[in-house]
């Protein structure tokens, strides 16, 4: 009976010894320096990101204001050739 509550208690340490370690790799200090890097990087990397969205988008908003100007242009100018056209097709 003695031996059997060693081999208990010698693999039950055992496992101890082994979880302990476990949490010690997964709990260390290089882990966590190597999460707060990538959550470091990953922030600036979503900055950059943003910029490069909101970039686009002043982007586009003025190459639409600069696409409705040519509209209102050409049909400025239609409008001025049809009037010409209508005066010079009349007899």
């Amino acid at each position: 009976m003695k031996d059997t509550n060693r081999s208990f208690e010698q693999i039950r340490k055992g496992q101890l010894q082994r979880e302990s370690e476990l949490y010690s790799q997964l709990l260390g200090k290089s882990e966590f320096g190597d999460l707060e890097s990538f959550e470091a990087d990953l922030a600036v990397r979503r900055n950059e990101i943003l910029f490069k969205i909101q970039a686009d988008m002043e982007d586009t908003r003025n190459a639409l204001k600069q696409a409705e100007q040519l509209t209102e242009r050409l049909r400025k100018r239609l409008s001025e050739l049809e009037g010409m056209y209508r005066i010079l097709t009349k007899k």
